[in-house]
């Protein structure tokens, strides 16, 4: 039975922040955005602040280069991500460019969760790498393992994290929502061509709708990124969004929500299906 604090609970609203930038080649000023950002974010009262793919470094067409500004979980991007995060007070994820001691010809696609008190609490390496619309992001980018999925709690909210190009495989995401997540956080640099905002858009929306969760698309901004980030309640109405031009797009969201759209439409309930991992070895 539920009781007057569960009401209490379930009626708490917590600010997030889709932080809409262009990182450059220029590590230090990347950071210095990023700095600026989330002081703004924590301005606003801002719980959760959520930074796009490649965000240490990019320098337009992925190449060679990204391999070599890649730096270790412990490295000074991260460290300055997680230092920036405990000075404000506020869980921030963000994509980079990680070292991948296995292999020197290719990095990983990470994206961190760091939390208010400075720690890492989230790791997702990036499974579904972009090689389509002319683009072959696996000639520098190693595809992240099959892990479990990671979440973290942002003020009771349940976050798991998944990348740009995973919006095109709606397995992933419903796996993140099978380990609990209730929102789920996209950095993305989803590059620009024919019906490509569309897909942007629609895909996030029905990420949203078919597992009844938050989704906030954190996207670059021109030139490199159409921008377009946006964040996407449980019933896939668009809460907030914006244009093309760097930007940082806020909104309130809420368990009561979820509860109400979950309540009316319990479609999670009634799967006949579950995700399953492929097996490698018998794909070619």
């Amino acid at each position: 039975m539920s009781t007057p604090e569960d009401s209490l609970w379930l009626n708490k609203t917590v600010v997030v922040v889709a932080a809409q930038i262009s990182p450059g080649p220029d590590e230090a000023e990347n950071l210095r955005i990023i700095e600026r950002c989330v002081a703004e974010a924590a301005r606003r009262r801002a719980s959760l602040v959520v930074f796009p793919e490649y965000a240490s470094y990019f320098s337009g067409r992925l190449g060679a280069d990204f391999v070599a500004h890649a730096q270790p979980l412990d490295g000074p991007f991260v460290c300055q991500l997680a230092e920036i995060a405990a000075v404000h007070g506020i869980h921030v994820v963000a994509g980079f460019g990680e070292v991948d001691d296995q292999d020197d010809q290719r990095l990983w696609n990470t994206v961190v969760a760091v939390s208010p008190k400075g720690e890492i609490e989230g790791i997702y390496r990036k499974v579904h790498l972009f090689d389509t619309f002319g683009h072959h992001e696996s000639r520098y980018v190693r595809p992240g393992p099959l892990d479990d999925p990671q979440t973290f709690e942002v003020e009771g909210i349940v976050v798991g994290l998944q990348a740009g190009y995973d919006l095109r495989f709606p397995e992933i995401t419903r796996r993140i929502v099978d380990a609990g997540a209730e929102l789920v956080a996209v950095p993305s640099q989803w590059v620009g061509g024919s019906l490509k905002e569309l897909h942007w858009r629609t895909l996030a929306q029905a990420r949203a709708i078919e597992n009844t969760v938050y989704v906030l698309a954190a996207g670059q901004s021109v030139p490199d990124g159409i921008g377009r980030s946006l964040i996407v309640d449980p019933m896939g109405v668009v809460l907030s969004a914006t244009g093309a031009e760097d930007a940082l797009v806020h909104t309130e969201i809420s368990l009561q929500r979820i509860a109400q759209v979950r309540a009316t439409n319990p479609a999670l309930l009634g799967r006949r299906f579950a995700v399953t991992i492929a097996d490698e070895s018998q794909q070619h």
